[in-house]
């Protein structure tokens, strides 16, 4: 395992994500992220700070440059909450839920560093759907947490370490029908 890689190709995801995506500041992205399946292993089986660590490492400084809020998904034992700045639940009014991620047991490695090297983390049971882009590392399920109109998001990576990778951004709803013009930055 080269965690060097592991960031190197964590950093040029989200950087590709980001130059495509058309977010703004203070727009969510939602991370999911299997340290297992980095690893080559299935979800959940070889759970592994250190990649954990190199994601974050690769993730946090490319959002932060672009005042980009990082929500990063639990794992199913702990209902896919989510570890997020207390600043970003106290702007969206997201309610806070009391449990902290374990890398074993309930929460997962990715959740765990987040809650450990965030300023102030908190747990939230929900984003309500607000998230405006993400990045599922390993097939963890991210859409629960995305606007109702996502679209998938080719970018020139299909893995971070061995784990295959699902880009998302959201999208304006159409409405209107067939005589509506649409804006084309927004598609």
């Amino acid at each position: 395992m080269d965690l060097t890689e592991i960031t190197n190709q964590s950093r040029q995801a989200v950087t590709e994500i980001l130059e495509h995506a058309g977010l703004h500041k203070n727009d969510i992205f939602v991370v999911g992220c299997s340290s297992s399946e980095i690893l080559g292993n299935q979800i959940g089986t070889a759970t592994n700070l250190d990649s954990a660590n190199a994601v974050f490492d690769g993730i946090v400084p490319v959002l932060e440059q672009n005042d980009i809020l990082l929500a990063a998904q639990c794992c199913e034992h702990l209902n896919r909450a989510l570890v997020v700045e207390r600043q970003t639940m106290e702007k969206y009014g997201f309610e806070q839920v009391n449990a902290i991620p374990q890398p074993n047991h309930a929460g997962g490695a990715f959740a765990t560093v987040c809650y450990q090297r965030f300023k102030d983390p908190v747990l939230v049971e929900s984003i309500n759907g607000k998230a405006n882009a993400g990045i599922d590392i390993g097939g963890t399920m991210i859409g629960m947490h995305m606007h109702n109109v996502v679209v998938p998001m080719r970018i020139s990576l299909r893995k971070i370490g061995e784990a295959p990778i699902i880009c998302a951004r959201h999208r304006p709803k159409y409405v209107g029908g067939q005589r509506a013009i649409y804006d084309e930055k927004l598609m």
